[in-house]
C-alpha cells in the first residue's frame, strides 16, 4: 500500500473511532494530524484485538511480531504500517512505548481484577500514558519534564475512562478499581455489576475521582511545554477529559445506570473556546 493510502486509512479510523481525541486533532496542521491518526490507528488495533470475541494472547503476539517486522523495514500486509512507521521515524518516537501498549492490552485477557493502586498505575501507563508520550513527541517539547507530565496526563485520562466504564467493565468480568480500595469502602464486584449506586459506592468513586483530578492538576503545565502551534490542540484534549470527569462528579457518580458523556455540541464548544485561549 502506498504511504498516502495508509495515511488515508488511518484518518478514517480516527475520524470514526476516536470520539474524544479526533476533536482535538482538528486543531493541528495536516502533517501532525496525520501523524496522530497513524499512532491512534495502531493503538486502536491493539485494543480491538484484546476486546473481540474469542480474543487470545496469540493474536496480540502476532500483532507484536508485525510491529517488530514493520520497524525493521519489512512492512507486513496491513494498511496501518506504512503511515505508522513513517510517523515513528519522522518524530523519533521510542519504540518501547508500543511494546508497552501491547503488554497492557494483553493483560486484559488474563487478569480480571487489580489488587493495588501501584498495579493500576502501571496498567494506566501501558494503555494510556504511552499514547500521551507518543503525542508530545509529535507535538514537540522543550524540556524533559514534559515526559513526566505527559505520563501523569495519561494516567488522569485513563482513570477518567475507568470511572466512566465501571459497570460496563464489571459486566465483562473486569474490575479496574483496586481491590484494596473496594475493600476499604465496602464495595463488592457484585454491587458493581448490579447497578446499585449505594452510599459506599459513591464514597469510593469520590475517592478515585479525587485521584484523577490530582493527576489532571499536576500535569496542567504540560500545555505550555509543547510547540506553540500545538498548544490549543493539547489544551482542548485535556479540557474534554477534565470536563468528562467533572460531569461524572456532578452526576453524583451515577455511572452504573448510564454512560456519562459529553455531547458533540459540548466538545465542539471546547474546540472553539480553545481557539481563543492563550496557553
Amino acid at each position: 500500500m502506498r504511504l498516502d493510502q495508509s495515511y488515508q486509512h488511518c484518518r478514517q479510523i480516527a475520524r470514526h473511532r476516536a470520539k474524544n481525541f479526533y476533536y482535538a486533532f482538528r486543531l493541528l496542521d495536516p502533517v501532525r494530524r496525520d501523524a496522530l491518526c497513524a499512532i491512534y490507528a495502531f493503538m486502536r488495533q491493539c485494543d480491538d484485538l484484546s476486546d473481540e470475541p474469542g480474543a487470545t494472547r496469540d493474536s496480540l503476539e502476532a500483532w507484536r511480531a508485525q510491529l517488530d517486522s514493520a520497524l525493521a523495514g519489512r512492512l507486513p500486509d496491513h494498511p496501518v504500517w506504512p503511515a505508522f512507521v513513517d510517523t515513528v521515524k519522522r518524530y523519533r518516537i521510542p519504540t518501547q512505548y508500543f511494546h508497552d501498549m501491547v503488554d497492557g492490552v494483553s493483560s486484559d485477557l488474563t487478569r480480571s481484577h487489580i489488587e493495588t493502586f501501584d498495579e493500576l498505575y502501571r496498567y494506566c501507563y501501558q494503555v494510556a500514558s504511552v499514547a500521551g508520550l507518543s503525542l508530545i513527541h509529535i507535538f514537540g517539547f522543550d524540556r524533559q519534564e514534559a515526559l513526566v507530565l505527559a505520563e501523569k496526563c495519561g494516567i488522569a485520562f485513563q482513570l477518567t475512562n475507568i470511572l466512566r466504564d465501571v459497570r460496563e467493565d464489571a459486566l465483562l468480568g473486569r474490575t479496574y478499581l483496586p481491590a484494596e480500595d473496594l475493600a476499604r469502602f465496602g464495595v463488592t464486584n457484585e454491587l458493581l455489576r448490579s447497578g446499585v449506586e449505594s452510599d459506599a459506592f459513591r464514597t469510593l468513586m469520590r475517592f478515585e475521582a479525587a485521584r484523577a483530578r490530582a493527576y489532571f492538576h499536576e500535569s496542567r503545565p504540560l500545555t505550555g511545554m509543547v510547540d506553540p502551534s500545538c498548544r490549543k490542540s493539547l489544551g482542548a484534549l485535556i479540557e474534554i477529559y477534565s470536563r468528562l470527569l467533572a460531569r461524572i462528579e456532578q452526576s453524583q457518580y451515577a455511572v452504573l445506570q448510564q454512560r456519562v458523556r459529553l455531547s458533540t455540541a459540548e466538545k465542539s464548544w471546547i474546540l472553539v473556546r480553545s481557539l481563543w485561549t492563550s496557553y
